[in-house]
């Protein structure tokens, strides 16, 4: 389906008779799509009208001019994917955000997890200076502000060190931030009790913000982790939003159904309470993750003292086992090397493989060697095998739920990143759509678009309606794929074949067309 000029039989009739013809209605017009708003409404057939970078009129068309149509028989036309949990914090070094773009992201959010830029102004004015191919917006972390503050410092902060890092969170919301994130399983915002998040939290909240968390356990105790990041809600009187739901343990399988009954009653209460998943059975995060939280504090040289340490080693080799017992595990089989600067080889391998391959031994204790190996030498990117289909499915079904990738900007060929960025979106819709059914096309949409806009505060994005910004997808419901695998990641997914931002093609044909038409954005409002 290509991007063509209109040239109707009335516009070739003046043509010929010497008649000057009228002006363009439009910039662009969309026909035969199949429409699909965002609202879960079900799917309608339309066009679609874009003028100055938004949708300017819906229905049929026919008689409309643009100097630009796509023909869209065959294919569905949506809202474009608003993708709420990203680490594209360094999005002015990788502009085009091709791995995004072509699974249909067209917003992403940044600063999850705990981790922002501290300068949100700077940031947004260095994303402008340099031209980005989707739309940015940011969370403020608390991990970013502590360690602003504190350092990596293993204490309850002083009064004083509160009220700094409040002003660090207040000047990040009046520069646009959309709301206020932790990373609690992260250093140094492990090391915060619930009282400091909630006084940090309630700075984001009377500036219209959201708090979003990755909490401080999402397995072995999930319950108490989504009970803190409620009360947390309620103490700071803000919406939450909790990271990547899932359940991480194989000994605590099928907890989702008491996870997401947690998120029912504190709605049922009136707290606004949503959450957002990708779709894979495999998380991502550091190396660090799997060591115990105080084996972190101080930075690397600190660190590095502690794994050579022969009795400190000892207790942390201890400590390590006892984490993956009570998670259901033997050993790190289901750890898998995305990105070790020390050595690239490794990259791919498991942490039994990197062991073998190294030590010439795989065993536990090889395993634990080799981990302690690769800390001392600045960790690594992982990803953790360790999810239920069941879950993954059971999560996906709740209506609060938004489909979210939690990638970083991926550089083609480098490293073995996480497939979720991508092929989350695809996988969503070709997957749990149409091969599983585990939900409909209308809902998958909305868990990607108006669900998302309403939660950020992101007004004028996530539907197809008049004024709105024109944002746009367009797919091929029965094609639409992800080819990117667990061992080959880098590859991008089928089936999607135009991406509007902001009424400009940065998706052709399946083809990155290198326009850079994105947008700082900040929160504008709050729709449960």
């Amino acid at each position: 389906m290509s991007l063509r000029p209109a040239a109707g039989p009335v516009l070739l009739t003046m043509l010929a008779a010497g008649c000057a013809a009228p002006p363009p209605e439009y910039d662009l017009v969309i026909r035969h799509g199949l429409v699909i708003d965002g609202t879960g409404a079900r799917a309608f057939e339309a066009d679609v009208a874009i003028r100055d970078g938004r949708i300017a009129a819906l229905g049929d068309l026919t008689a409309a001019r643009a100097p630009h149509e796509i023909d869209a028989r065959g294919q569905v036309v949506t809202p474009g994917f608003i993708d709420v949990h990203t680490h594209a914090d360094a999005l002015h070094e990788h502009p085009l955000a091709e791995h995004f773009a072509r699974m249909g992201v067209t917003t992403v959010v940044a600063g999850n997890c705990g981790s922002s830029a501290v300068d949100v102004a700077e940031q947004f004015r260095t994303i402008a200076d340099t031209g980005v191919s989707v739309n940015f917006a940011t969370l403020v972390g608390h991990n970013t502000v502590r360690r602003e503050v504190m350092g990596t410092e293993r204490r309850a902060a002083t009064p004083e060190e509160l009220g700094r890092m409040q002003a660090l969170v207040e000047q990040a919301m009046a520069d646009g931030a959309v709301g206020f994130s932790t990373g609690l399983q992260y250093v140094p915002g492990t090391y915060a009790g619930t009282d400091e998040v909630v006084a940090l939290a309630r700075v984001a909240g009377a500036r219209g913000g959201i708090y979003t968390s990755h909490m401080r356990n999402e397995g072995t105790e999930l319950e108490a982790a989504i009970e803190e990041a409620i009360a947390i809600g309620d103490g700071a009187g803000l919406p939450v939003h909790i990271s990547h739901l899932k359940v991480d343990a194989p000994i605590r399988w099928g907890a989702s159904a008491d996870a997401l009954a947690l998120i029912e009653r504190a709605r049922a209460r009136g707290l606004a309470v949503t959450a957002d998943q990708y779709v894979y059975d495999a998380a991502s995060s550091s190396l660090g993750i799997r060591f115990p939280s105080w084996v972190l504090e101080g930075g690397q040289d600190a660190i590095t003292a502690r794994l050579d340490d022969a009795a400190t080693w000892a207790r942390i080799r201890t400590e390590m086992r006892g984490l993956i017992a009570e998670r259901g595990l033997t050993d790190y089989a289901f750890a898998r090397i995305a990105s070790y600067g020390a050595d690239a080889s490794l990259n791919g391998l498991t942490i039994p493989e990197a062991a073998a391959r190294v030590l010439e031994a795989s065993d536990l204790d090889a395993q634990l060697e080799m981990m302690r190996r690769m800390l001392r030498a600045g960790g690594a990117s992982m990803v953790y095998q360790f999810m239920s289909e069941d879950d993954i499915e059971r999560i996906l079904r709740h209506p609060q739920v938004a489909l979210a990738s939690d990638s970083g900007l991926n550089v083609l060929d480098i490293g073995v990143p996480h497939p979720r960025g991508y092929g989350n979106n695809a996988r969503a819709l070709g997957v749990y759509v149409r091969e599983r059914k585990v939900i409909a096309l209308e809902e998958a949409v909305r868990k990607m678009t108006a669900l998302p806009a309403g939660v950020f505060g992101l007004a004028d994005r996530g539907r197809l309606t008049v004024g709105a910004a024109a944002d746009v997808v367009i797919f091929d419901p029965a094609m639409v794929v992800d080819r990117a695998t667990y061992e080959a990641p880098h590859q991008y997914p089928d089936g999607i074949s135009h991406v509007l931002v902001n009424g400009i093609a940065v998706v052709r044909d399946g083809v990155h067309t290198e326009a850079r038409p994105g947008q700082t954005l900040a929160r504008t409002t709050h729709v449960p």
